[in-house]
C-alpha cells in the first residue's frame, strides 16, 4: 500500500469493521453533565483504552480528574529521530433527548444512505476512530509501529469547556511533550471540498439573571405597574448589536486582530453558495456584521450569541403571571488577541450601564472555562504536508479555512509547548449538539486515509521541539 489508492482501498474493504467499532462506542451514553452518566463516562474511557491496546499502543492509561477521566496512549516511532505528535480529542458527548430524534434513538446508531446516525458519531468519537484506522492502515504495510512517536490524549469534559484540562496538563507535563499537537474536534468545509483548518475562535460563556417582582405575581393585579424582567431582558438583548450587526459592548473590538489579505483570499476560494449553505445548516437566512463576507464573519470575526432565554411559563398553559426571574445564556465567540477575562469585564460593565434600576440582576461569567482563539502559524512546515495528504485522500485539492467553534487549542499550545494543527472529519450538516447527529462514512474513511499518509510525510520533515 504505497499510495492513496491503496490506502483508500484497504480502508474501504474494512468499512464494516470501522462502523461496528464506532457503533459499539456510540452506544455508551458518555453524556457530560448529569451525575447519573458519570459511570458511562468511565465506561467510555475504558472502551477507548481497550481499543487502543488492540491497535497496538504499548502504553495506555486512564487518567482520573476531578471530573471525567482522560485516556492517554503512547507509541514510540519506528524510526529514530522522528518527531513526536500529541493528538487531542474528546469522548464525552452532549445530552440528547430521545423524543426529538427522528432517524434513530440517539444511542442506538443506525446507518442510512451513507450516514451513521447517533450522538457522538461526528463529535467526536468518529474523529478519534479515524485516527486509529489511519494507523491500522499504516501498520498493514508491514510496519511495526507509527512513523512518528504518537501520543493520544482524549478527554471527557470538552463539552463543559474542559474545566480540569489545565490542571491535568500541568500534572502530566512530563508525559505530554511533543513537537506538534493535532486537535481533532473540527469540521471540514464540505465532503467534496475539504479544507485545512488553520484556527479556531475562542469562547466566553455567561449567564444573566434579571429579577423583577419578589415572586411571580398575577398580571391582572399589577400589570402596568410591576417591573417586567422579560421586557427588560428583551430590551437589553435587543441592544447587543447595532444596525450594522456589530456588537455594542464598549471595547469589544479594541484588541481584535485583523486577518491578513492572504487569509481572506484563501477563504474566498471556498465554494460558497448561500442557498446551499442554508440547506446544509438549516439556518433559514444569513446575517451578521456588515462589511465582511459570510465566511469572514464565520471564521475571522468575533460574535455575540444568545443561546437560551428562560422565563415565565415555559411549558403548559400560561398562569397569566409576571415572572420574578428571567435567565439568558450568552456565548461570545472571540478571535485572536481578544482576552476572555477582559471581554468578561467589558460585558459586566455593558450590563451595568444599560440595565434599568427598576430590576435587580446578576451576571455570572464562566472565567474558568473561557477559551482564547488560536491560529496555526501559517508558515509551519506541517501545513502543506497536511494539505497534500488531504488532497490525495479526498481526491480533490484541499482548500483553507478556519473553524467557527472553539476548543482548548491555545491551552494545549501553551502547556505542551508546541504549535497546534487541526484535522477533523465533521461537516456543518452533521448537526453537532442537535437532534439526529450523524457522520458521513466516506468522510471518515477519507480522514483515516489522510492520517495514514500524513504521518510518514511528517516523519520525513524537520520539526524540532
Amino acid at each position: 500500500m504505497g499510495d492513496a489508492d491503496d490506502v483508500r482501498g484497504w480502508l474501504e474493504a474494512r468499512r464494516d469493521d470501522l462502523l461496528a467499532e464506532l457503533i459499539g462506542w456510540v452506544r455508551i451514553r458518555s453524556v457530560m453533565g448529569p451525575p447519573e452518566h458519570a459511570i458511562d463516562l468511565r465506561r467510555s474511557a475504558q472502551w477507548l483504552a481497550g481499543t487502543l491496546r488492540e491497535v497496538g499502543f504499548p502504553t495506555v492509561e486512564v487518567w482520573p480528574t476531578a471530573g471525567a477521566p482522560t485516556v492517554f496512549a503512547e507509541w514510540p516511532a519506528s524510526t529514530p529521530g522522528a518527531p513526536t505528535v500529541l493528538v487531542y480529542s474528546h469522548h464525552d458527548v452532549r445530552a440528547a433527548h430521545d423524543d426529538t430524534w427522528e432517524q434513530t434513538p440517539p444511542f442506538e446508531p443506525t446507518l442510512r444512505e451513507g450516514r451513521l446516525f447517533g450522538r457522538g458519531t461526528s463529535d467526536a468519537k468518529g474523529q478519534v476512530l479515524a485516527h486509529l484506522w489511519g494507523l491500522r492502515a499504516w501498520l498493514a504495510r508491514d510496519h511495526d509501529g507509527p512513523p512518528v512517536t504518537l501520543k493520544m490524549l482524549v478527554e471527557g469534559e470538552e463539552e463543559r469547556g474542559s474545566p480540569h484540562l489545565a490542571e491535568l496538563l500541568e500534572e502530566r507535563r512530563d508525559r505530554l511533550g511533543a513537537d506538534l499537537v493535532v486537535v481533532s474536534d473540527t469540521m471540514l468545509w464540505a465532503a467534496d471540498a475539504p479544507a485545512v483548518c488553520t484556527g479556531t475562535r475562542g469562547q466566553l460563556q455567561a449567564e444573566l439573571e434579571v429579577m423583577g417582582p419578589l415572586t411571580d405575581i398575577h398580571a391582572g393585579a399589577v400589570a402596568g405597574v410591576a417591573p417586567s424582567p422579560i421586557l427588560e431582558m428583551a430590551r437589553l438583548l435587543d441592544g447587543l448589536h447595532d444596525a450594522d450587526g456589530r456588537v455594542t459592548i464598549p471595547g469589544f473590538y479594541d484588541r481584535v486582530r485583523l486577518p491578513s489579505d492572504e487569509e481572506r483570499a484563501r477563504l474566498a476560494e471556498l465554494p460558497w453558495d448561500e442557498k446551499i449553505w442554508i440547506a446544509r445548516t438549516r439556518t433559514r437566512s444569513v446575517g451578521g456584521e456588515h462589511g465582511w463576507s459570510p465566511l469572514e464573519r464565520l471564521y475571522l470575526r468575533p460574535a455575540a450569541e444568545v443561546t437560551a432565554v428562560i422565563g415565565g411559563d415555559a411549558t403548559g398553559p400560561s398562569r397569566g403571571a409576571i415572572p420574578s426571574l428571567v435567565t439568558a445564556n450568552l456565548q461570545l465567540a472571540l478571535v485572536p488577541d481578544q482576552d476572555p477575562a477582559e471581554v468578561g469585564d467589558q460585558l459586566r460593565r455593558w450590563v451595568a450601564d444599560r440595565i434599568s434600576d427598576k430590576v435587580a440582576w446578576d451576571l455570572t461569567v464562566s472565567d474558568e472555562i473561557g477559551q482564547p482563539a488560536y491560529v496555526t502559524p501559517l508558515d509551519h512546515p506541517a501545513l502543506p504536508l497536511l494539505a497534500h495528504a488531504m488532497s490525495e485522500s479526498f481526491g480533490v485539492k484541499a482548500g483553507w479555512m478556519r473553524n467557527a467553534g472553539s476548543g482548548p487549542a491555545a491551552l494545549l499550545a501553551e502547556r505542551v509547548g508546541a504549535p497546534v494543527l487541526f484535522f477533523g472529519t465533521g461537516l456543518p450538516e452533521d448537526r453537532w449538539h442537535d437532534s439526529d447527529e450523524s457522520v458521513r462514512v466516506d468522510v471518515l474513511l477519507a480522514g483515516a486515509a489522510t492520517m495514514s499518509l500524513f504521518w510518514p510525510a511528517l516523519a520525513g520533515g524537520r520539526l524540532t521541539r
